[in-house]
């Protein structure tokens, strides 16, 4: 099978305002730009995927129907626009979270490079040459360790990072799509 790059985005500060705890969609946001940005990915036929933390639903604050209720929420947006993400992984795990989910560093939970490998295994990725935008250095360094270029938006929580050895730092995703394509494979 042939192998192709893909694009990564956490989703909460780098797609959509940083909002605790999402779990109604009438609060999600697109941040402005971020759809026509997808939709620039989508036009090039290049696999955007997204690798999400949410420990809210480890922690027992909302569940997986509501996390389901704001990506369709999120699709609808998307759409508008005529973009659309090509896959979604979320990591529920977390140190404080309940049951299953107490797992202080579970493989797929940022910054372990989890969920970019499965992406990549399950839709035949070729991490080399994928990007990972993100809001914070936990996103990068999943990138980075899935073997991935890494890039840093100032949305979010990007604002207060350092370049946290970022190939690429930008205002906003819109941004950081553009000067991604403008270096694609």
């Amino acid at each position: 099978m042939t192998r192709r790059p893909a694009v990564f985005l956490d989703r909460d500060g780098t797609l959509n305002e940083e909002v605790d705890y999402l779990s109604d969609p009438e609060r999600l946001a697109l941040i402005p730009g971020a759809a026509a940005a997808v939709a620039r990915l989508n036009a090039q036929g290049i696999p955007v995927v997204v690798v999400t933390n949410q420990s809210g639903i480890g922690r027992g604050k909302y569940g997986w129907p509501e996390f389901a209720a704001v990506m369709d929420r999120m699709g609808t947006l998307l759409a508008l626009e005529h973009a659309h993400v090509d896959a979604v992984y979320a990591s529920p795990h977390h140190e404080q979270g309940q049951g299953e989910y107490a797992v202080a560093d579970h493989p797929e939970r940022k910054p372990n490079p989890g969920m970019l490998l499965r992406a990549a295994e399950e839709h035949g990725l070729h991490l080399p040459d994928s990007w990972m935008v993100g809001d914070k250095a936990i996103d990068l360094e999943a990138g980075r360790r899935a073997g991935c270029r890494v890039a840093l938006v100032r949305t979010g929580y990007g604002a207060q990072v350092e370049g946290a050895g970022a190939d690429l730092v930008a205002a906003d995703l819109a941004e950081a799509v553009d000067r991604i394509l403008a270096q694609w494979p």
